[in-house]
C-alpha cells in the first residue's frame, strides 16, 4: 500500500458539529456558548464513501474465527483464521482503517483486493477467498501458506545448488510474466513476499502482498 500521507481519511467521513451548542451561564448570568465536540456523519455524504470497500459486507466474525498472528506489515497484521462452516484454515490480513489516512491509502487498499481477484487462478500467486470490513479493519481472507517465507528458507539452507536456484528463479520470473501479461506491476518483489505452501517443498511458492501493486497499460509510461 502506498506511503502517501496527504489529507485525512477520517476528515472525509466525519466533521465537528459546530452547529450544535450547549449553553452555560457564568456568574454574570450571561450565556456562554460551547461548541459540541461530538463528531457526526455528514448528512450529504455518499454512503459508499463511508466504506473502504465501497459497500457494506458480512461480519467476518460470523464466518471465521481469527486466532494467532502469522505476520506483521506496515499497514496490516496477518492472522490464522478458520472458516466456521468447513473448519478449513486460511490467512487473514487485517488492515487498520486508522492507518488509511489519505484518499490514496484508501484507493491502495481497494486496488490491492481488486488486483488479487484479477490474478486469481495462477498457481504461484496466493488466492483470495474474500474481503470484509468492519468499523476498525478491512480484512482480506486468502489461502494459507504454512511453509513460511522464502527469505527464511534461504537463510536456513545457507545456499542452493545452481539447479535449484534456477528452478526457483524460473518460478519467480513466471509470476512476474503472468502479472505483466495481465497488466499488473507488483512493485514489491523480494524473498519475504514469496511464501511456501508446504514447508517440505521448496518450490511450492506463492507471491503475496499486492499492497503496492498497480495496474498499467503496455506502451505507456507509468509515473511512480
Amino acid at each position: 500500500m502506498g506511503n502517501s500521507c496527504r489529507g485525512s481519511f477520517k476528515d472525509k467521513l466525519f466533521q465537528t458539529n459546530n452547529s450544535k451548542f450547549s449553553s452555560k451561564k457564568d456568574s454574570k448570568n450571561s450565556p456562554r456558548v460551547i461548541p459540541s465536540k461530538e463528531p457526526i456523519m455528514r448528512r450529504n455524504m455518499d454512503n459508499q464513501a463511508y466504506y473502504v470497500l465501497g459497500h457494506k459486507t458480512l461480519n467476518i466474525r460470523d464466518l471465521y474465527t481469527l486466532s494467532r498472528k502469522l505476520g506483521q506489515g506496515q499497514f496490516g497484521t496477518t492472522y490464522l483464521c478458520t472458516e466456521l462452516a468447513t473448519g478449513v484454515d486460511y490467512a487473514c490480513k487485517s488492515i487498520s482503517k486508522r492507518k488509511l489516512i489519505s484518499k490514496e491509502d484508501v484507493e491502495d487498499a481497494r486496488r490491492e483486493i481488486q488486483i488479487m481477484h484479477h490474478l486469481a487462478g495462477h498457481g504461484n500467486i496466493v488466492t483470495i477467498k474474500g474481503a470484509y470490513e468492519d468499523s476498525l479493519y478491512v480484512h482480506i481472507v486468502m489461502e494459507l501458506c504454512a511453509g513460511g517465507e522464502l527469505f527464511d528458507r534461504i537463510i536456513q539452507r545457507g545456499h542452493y545448488s545452481e539447479r535449484k536456484a534456477a528452478e526457483l528463479t524460473k518460478i519467480i520470473v513466471g509470476v512476474v510474466e503472468a502479472c505483466h501479461s495481465l497488466g499488473v506491476m507488483h512493485r514489491d518483489l523480494k524473498p519475504e513476499n514469496f511464501l511456501l505452501v508446504n514447508k517440505d517443498d521448496d518450490f511450492s511458492l506463492k507471491a503475496i502482498d499486492f499492497g503496492l501493486s498497480v495496474f498499467f497499460k503496455p506502451g505507456k509510461n507509468y509515473i511512480y
